[in-house]
């Protein structure tokens, strides 16, 4: 468990309860204050083992001065400088430079609340974890949640639109138009997927900002009705947007377009027999439980859902080509039913 411990439970071999090898395999248990760390080396138990079969207690080094989190945190510091330090020597070999005072350090704990003590030593610079980090211009959090990201975003796109707003008086609406998606609704669309499963309240500072957009490409008032606004541009509102990227990457995945590793997210939903439903290109969404406390907001979790909701038109479209213009059709029409 990382981060300070007051209470923990100890596991210790049940007398005579051994296999035919004599090593124990059942156990009882008692949970209380933190014995001393010398207590907690069970290695003359397994003294008969192959080192890569011990248990991972037995193999912490845990001493009375150096107790059992100080010995976790310390072998995944020393892993992660190793790997610091792989990263610069191949860099250095192909001319470039590793600046550790730019790196930072995000630790994303499991559990919510949970403490660390974790510092990585890399070119004579102590790391500490940070509450956020930027990476490939996405600004990542301790808690996935992306507030801090959706704030920057939202206040790089107003600067926009305040400068826009300087000059429209000596611009057409095609030129307008032009000049918000290129500078503003492409910021709204990077990265977008990242945003998947989030509540609204996140994104809505993102939807305001598009409602202010679609405004300024009409010349209309601030409280102007900007549903028919965006449905004349063609724009999907924000949430349909991250909806509409998921779901692209879920027909890439599903027909062989996507990397491995994104390919491995979904499956195709088996049938034991010939059915009716198996020619609905369903896919099999995964059991919440064994995700964790984000499950909801896994792309292998969203996109299967998401996926079956669709109409079959969709889902079983013969080309990518076909499916964006089904699928935005769709989505235009859950969105915008109105227009």
């Amino acid at each position: 468990m990382p981060g300070p411990v007051d209470a923990m439970v100890v596991l210790k071999p049940k007398p005579g309860a051994t296999t035919a090898s004599g090593v124990s395999t059942l156990f009882k248990g008692y949970s209380g204050e933190l014995p001393h760390p010398a207590t907690l080396n069970p290695g003359p138990v397994y003294a008969g083992m192959k080192a890569d079969s011990l248990p991972l207690i037995c193999t912490m080094n845990i001493s009375p001065d150096k107790p059992l989190v100080d010995s976790i945190f310390g072998k995944v510091s020393r892993r992660i400088s190793a790997c610091l330090a792989d990263i610069a020597s191949w860099m250095t070999t192909h001319h470039l430079k590793l600046n550790p005072s730019k790196t930072e350090l995000l630790y994303i704990p499991g559990t919510p609340n949970t403490h660390n003590d974790l510092t990585v030593s890399f070119e004579n610079i102590l790391l500490t974890p940070s509450e956020t980090a930027r990476s490939l211009g996405v600004t990542l959090d301790n808690e996935l949640s992306f507030s801090t990201h959706v704030s920057k975003l939202t206040r790089s796109c107003r600067f926009l639109l305040c400068n826009i707003r300087r000059i429209r008086p000596f611009l057409s609406q095609e030129a307008t138009q032009v000049l918000v998606q290129s500078l503003v609704i492409s910021k709204l669309d990077y990265c977008n997927s990242l945003l998947a499963g989030l509540p609204l309240r996140v994104i809505r500072p993102l939807q305001l900002i598009q409602n202010a957009a679609a405004r300024l490409v009409f010349n209309l008032p601030k409280f102007s009705h900007v549903s028919p606004m965006l449905h004349s541009l063609h724009w999907l509102p924000v949430a349909a947007r991250i909806r509409y990227k998921t779901l692209m990457l879920a027909y890439k995945a599903k027909n062989g377009l996507a990397p491995p590793y994104m390919m491995s997210m979904v499956k195709s939903q088996s049938v034991q027999r010939t059915l009716r439903t198996s020619s609905l290109a369903r896919l099999e969404t995964p059991c919440l439980k064994s995700h964790g406390r984000q499950s909801s907001r896994l792309f292998s979790v969203l996109a299967p859902r998401w996926w079956n909701d669709l109409p079959l038109a969709a889902r079983t479209a013969e080309s990518i080509a076909i499916f964006k213009h089904r699928l935005k059709t769709h989505l235009f029409v859950e969105f915008l039913p109105e227009y």
